[in-house]
């Protein structure tokens, strides 16, 4: 008998198997299994509905495999993976697997391979984006090779399912009465039952990006008036929160939390460029409301002046962009020692949706996800081939399956493909 075959029928009848150990994290649950499977190789797609994010695919020996997403385009990361498992400068065939040795790898050495991702220096320094996208991956491969839901490898669950919000995109003028209480009964009336949604400002008065000017006291006072439409159309029955996007100066940030505060807002979100600065440090004294930000921060190195400065309330790191669910973990951690609470960023695809709500479960000071669930047309739901993912009284409850306990529907991935994209490269 092939190697390849044993090893994928052994597998297969561990998949039939109760496994008591998985309470034990990742590491328990895995010894069993340890240089049974290996990576064969790992491929990028880009659909056309993500606008942030590309998926990936990670292959083994043993027919199984694992899917992330990463926080680039499937050209840029194709590149990346090029280089990471291949190599294309003089020496880098002294390198078997690649720079980050991640071909004929085992799969559940997760925190190996993370840091020989996140240590690459030469001749290019690990690209976040790309080894997010592969540590994701990796996870949804650790489960299914061990035969658990990725919540319980990381230590879940805190809680059952994971707390999500939405988006005001569909509200058509904040600033008409009519049209925030329409909005407001349709948002009712979704299966979802959302309670909390954020709006981009630039709903309440034009904004220039990428920076805009120092607000004046007229688009404040126009930003007052649209948030006093909305509040008093939703009443106390939704939160809201304020999405910037880094385009303002620390006085105008100062003065659009100060602006918020009487309509009891959740939070405002990026007033200032994401990187960090002592401004943040400010913003946060003299705000009366929470300052959150991070949906476009990497490594925890990032995360670390903001929450050694507690310059914010609320992070907000993604999964595909922070490293995946390795690096947010360790994020996440570093967090909880000042108590600050870690919400999920995430705009992507349904892989992306249900490797955030897997991680929200074993994270203790989660806050909440975002979702692009039940939007018109619901395109992301169509992405599983198995029972429609539902968000119900605002929460996801995944599937109790290994991995992410996603069936992936390829026919229609196919049908989506973006323009000039390869299948699965």
């Amino acid at each position: 008998m092939q190697p390849n075959q044993s090893r994928r029928d052994f597998l297969r009848l561990a998949l039939t198997l109760p496994f008591g150990a998985s309470l034990f994290g990742l590491r328990t649950a895995a010894a069993p299994y340890e240089g049974q499977v290996r990576i064969t190789a790992i491929k990028a797609m880009q659909l056309d509905f993500l606008f942030d994010g590309c998926l990936i695919k990670i292959e083994t020996d043993a027919g199984l495999v694992g899917y992330g997403e990463a926080g680039a385009s499937g050209p840029i990361v194709r590149g990346f993976l090029k280089h990471m498992t291949a190599g294309q400068y003089p020496g880098s065939n002294k390198l078997k697997g690649g720079p980050a040795g991640l071909i004929g790898s085992d799969p559940l050495a997760i925190e190996h391979l993370f840091y020989r991702m996140t240590s690459l220096q030469h001749p290019f320094m690990g690209h976040y984006a790309t080894i997010s996208g592969i540590d994701t991956a990796l996870w949804d491969l650790a489960g299914k090779i061990t035969g658990q839901p990725v919540y319980k490898l990381l230590g879940g669950p805190f809680r059952d399912g994971c707390l999500m919000y939405s988006h005001c995109d569909f509200l058509e003028d904040m600033h008409d009465p009519v049209s925030c209480r329409e909005w407001v009964q349709e948002m009712k009336e979704k299966p979802e039952g959302f309670d909390f949604f954020k709006f981009n400002i630039d709903q309440a008065f034009p904004v220039g990006k990428p920076f805009h000017p120092t607000v004046s006291g007229e688009e404040l006072r126009e930003y007052k008036s649209g948030l006093s439409t909305l509040r008093e159309a939703v009443g106390d029955v939704f939160e809201l929160g304020v999405a910037c996007h880094g385009e303002f100066d620390t006085p105008s940030g100062i003065a659009i939390c100060k602006a918020s505060e009487p309509f009891e807002v959740s939070f405002v979100e990026d007033a200032l460029d994401v990187r960090y600065s002592d401004g943040w440090k400010m913003l946060r004294q003299e705000s009366p409301v929470p300052i959150l930000t991070g949906e476009k921060l990497e490594p925890l190195r990032e995360f670390k002046p903001f929450l050694d400065n507690l310059a914010v309330d609320i992070i907000h790191p993604d999964i595909a962009y922070a490293g995946g669910i390795t690096g947010v973990s360790k994020i996440a951690d570093y967090a909880a020692i000042t108590r600050i609470p870690v919400a999920l960023h995430n705009r992507g695809s349904l892989v992306r949706t249900y490797a955030s709500a897997h991680l929200s479960m074993a994270m203790q000071n989660f806050y909440r996800s975002e979702s692009s669930l039940g939007r018109p047309g619901r395109v992301i739901e169509q992405m599983s081939n198995d029972t429609t993912p539902a968000v119900r009284n605002g929460i996801l409850r995944v599937p109790d399956k290994p991995g992410f306990g996603l069936d992936l529907n390829e026919d229609f991935m196919r049908s989506r493909l973006a323009a000039g994209e390869p299948w699965w490269d």
